[in-house]
């Protein structure tokens, strides 16, 4: 059998007619960029936002065509609809408000955990985070939202591709380890390729992955955002149901100047921010015992008693954390009895009490950031 490669899906794709009947879909620039990997095929056709409901049979067909393709385990078509910038608001159906309030099925709280930059060790968060819900007892899912830059795969050690799944209006059954499901662009494509999609293609794939991944009866959904405020994180927070953020940075001024950024954006669409963490918050040597704060200290807890949020916890730079996460092995589950496993624990039982009470169902505080 021969290799399968991105031309030989764009060979196929050639001998489907656009919809205006001028040339084929590659021809007319419907085809973005396409990703193979073991099998499994992903890309975007992209259309006019007022053609968008006669294009859904084509994706449809799209699909299937490809599906067909020997070699070709699953396909997976985003279809999206960029909008120009002087046209006017969405229909309503399809609308970001539309899509906040329908929810996950079987998900019943979904919190975003965040940074306003990257490098301060969100995802890692994230992942430990999920795994302290899951050793409360609670049933928990995670999504990588993160497309340019996914981290879960490596976090969970999972090698594997997803598989189709077989729920109806359901794509892709979600990967599982540690009792925990979870959902990745990186699943999908190599690690070493480049996702060079523009803002309407992330959000259609990660609207598929969030939507048509045959979720399992979820207590907690944990989605790890991309670092920054930019436009793919401001329409996720638009788009998707969330219950409540968590905002990670380290006690560095610099830091704390883009945690104010990405805590603004969530007051902006009137998602609840659910407190503050603060990583590497310190560091113990090895030999001596002697503790250095490196970065600072104590830096995100005034920053939560400055703008009234609840400060969830401080967590110590610590080479067995940065060992484990990166073995696939998160220190939550390799490494229960450590104080490090039990600081997560005791930030997941909080914000979980804290949804319990209905924080995730208040507005956040309006926050003035001063001269």
């Amino acid at each position: 059998m021969a290799e399968l490669t991105a031309e030989t899906i764009l060979a196929e794709l050639r001998r489907i007619a656009a919809p205006d009947g001028r040339g084929n879909i590659v021809s007319a620039g419907l085809v973005s960029e396409i990703a193979v990997q073991n099998g499994q095929v992903m890309f975007a056709l992209n259309t006019d936002p007022q053609h968008a409901k006669s294009m859904a049979q084509l994706q449809s067909f799209v699909q299937q065509a490809v599906e067909k393709i020997p070699g070709v385990k699953k396909a997976l078509v985003a279809l999206t609809a960029e909008r120009p910038p002087q046209r006017a608001a969405a229909p309503q159906q399809g609308s970001p408000q539309a899509l906040r309030s329908q929810g996950v099925p079987g998900v019943k709280y979904l919190i975003a955990v965040a940074s306003g930059k990257g490098g301060v060790g969100k995802s890692t968060t994230a992942i430990n985070l999920a795994l302290g819900f899951k050793a409360n007892g609670l049933r928990v899912a995670v999504l990588d939202a993160d497309v340019y830059g996914p981290s879960m795969p490596k976090l969970f050690g999972i090698h594997d591709k997803p598989e189709a799944s077989d729920k109806p209006g359901m794509r892709l059954k979600p990967m599982s380890r540690y009792g925990v499901e979870v959902a990745s662009i990186g699943f999908l494509v190599d690690e070493a390729t480049p996702m060079i999609w523009r803002g309407p293609m992330v959000m259609s794939a990660l609207t598929q992955l969030l939507r048509e991944v045959a979720w399992g009866e979820t207590d907690v959904m944990v989605i790890d955002m991309p670092p920054g405020t930019g436009d793919a994180q401001l329409t996720l927070a638009q788009q998707t149901p969330l219950s409540g953020a968590v905002i990670v940075s380290t006690p560095q001024d610099l830091a704390l100047i883009d945690a104010r950024k990405g805590l603004n954006m969530f007051v902006k669409v009137n998602v609840p921010v659910l407190g503050l963490i603060e990583n590497m918050s310190y560091f113990i040597c090895d030999g001596c015992g002697k503790r250095h704060e490196i970065f600072g200290h104590g830096g995100a807890r005034a920053e939560a008693k400055k703008l009234g949020l609840p400060f969830l916890g401080e967590l110590p730079l610590d080479p067995l954390i940065r060992a484990r996460s990166d073995s696939g092995e998160p220190i939550v589950v390799s490494e229960p009895a450590s104080p490090h496993a039990a600081t997560y624990r005791e930030i997941a039982k909080t914000i979980w009490e804290r949804l319990e009470q209905g924080a995730g169902a208040k507005p956040a505080p309006r926050i003035v950031i001063g001269d």
